[in-house]
């Protein structure tokens, strides 16, 4: 099929929303990242998405609504908390997964018995939803595995020819896929999946918060997700991501040791000005590091890289949020030095 490449202007937003009333699949902007939309009551629509993604059919869909209140026409059960969490946080890159009801399928919520609900805050994908009057599921709208898309230009590249539709809404504010928590009990949240919404924020409101174990562990095979990207690698460009822990010199040291043709560094921009092998840089602070880093990837392939050492960052706030993308991928190879 033709992928027409729509802006945000009032006219485009029907023609995108229309084709999502009509079944259709439309890449949509968030403050996130760029949602392969779709409407999530809609089982034919929805496994459209699978096969434009490749995706497997066991890894859930978030489900976007435009206002945390609609939650009720999807969903069995929201505890007190969700609502203390959606008042905070809502609009927002902030996911809850609550137990849902028969209008959610069983091939959007990957046959679980839950699904995630997300209100997102990026004004086209919220006027998107609004027009078309459909719960819209929208994981990232890349191929399957590869790094999740943060430009228009990103969608059309992985998704042109596979899908109806994609709205240019420019560049995603955040460039990382939403936090994802589910509810333990009125005192306690898990995340099972890091994002831009940190524990540090999740603590002002509730007064335990578990990093669930798969955020830096490898699930095993066969075992159950309530969460994206919890499952699979994912994230990855076509070069070979290896992730190394420790300061400047002694991964300057590393890279020298197995530099050669096609291999790289992707480094933060404070390493520059002493680092003398081919490199991008990906920022100076946690927030830097979240927004570029996979559009940093993709340009990796761009140049021809192979190899990429990628010099890690913290585990704490935001960072714990790029480290979980950038372990998985990198497979799970991860070098102390």
């Amino acid at each position: 099929m033709e992928t027409i490449l729509f802006n945000d202007s009032p006219e485009d937003l029907y023609k995108a929303a229309e084709l999502i009333k009509n079944g259709e699949i439309v890449g949509i902007p968030t403050e996130t990242v760029y949602g392969l939309g779709a409407d999530a009551s809609n089982e034919d629509a929805v496994r459209k998405i699978f096969t434009a993604k490749g995706r497997p059919a066991d890894n859930p869909l978030i489900v976007h609504l435009a206002d945390f209140n609609d939650a009720v026409k999807y969903t069995s059960h929201i505890p007190e908390i969700a609502y203390k969490l959606a008042d905070e946080f809502c609009p927002g890159p902030l996911t809850i997964i609550l137990p849902k009801n028969d209008k959610i399928p069983s091939v959007t919520s990957g046959g679980l018995d839950t699904v995630g609900i997300r209100v997102p805050a990026h004004p086209v994908m919220r006027r998107i939803i609004e027009i078309s009057g459909c719960p819209i599921a929208a994981p990232s709208a890349n191929t399957s595995g590869y790094p999740s898309p943060t430009t228009a230009s990103h969608v059309m590249y992985d998704m042109s020819g596979k899908i109806s539709a994609v709205v240019d809404g420019g560049q995603s504010e955040f460039g990382l896929e939403s936090t994802v928590i589910s509810i333990e009990n009125e005192d306690t949240v898990r995340i099972l999946r890091p994002g831009c919404v940190t524990s540090e924020h999740l603590s002002r409101i509730c007064r335990n918060v578990i990093i669930d174990k798969a955020i830096l562990k490898e699930v095993e095979a066969g075992e159950t997700v309530s969460s994206p990207g919890m499952k699979y690698k994912h994230y990855s460009p076509q070069a070979d991501i290896v992730l190394l822990e420790g300061a400047i010199e002694a991964f300057t040291e590393y890279v020298g040791r197995n530099y050669g043709d096609d291999v790289y560094g992707l480094i933060f921009d404070t390493d520059a000005e002493s680092f003398p092998y081919r490199y991008l840089t990906y920022g100076s602070n946690d927030s830097q590091l979240a927004h570029n880093i996979f559009s940093k990837l993709r340009e990796l392939d761009e140049m021809g890289a192979k190899k990429v050492f990628v010099r890690a960052p913290s585990k704490e706030g935001v960072g714990l949020a790029v480290y979980n993308r950038l372990i998985r991928a990198a497979g799970f190879e991860v070098i102390r030095i």
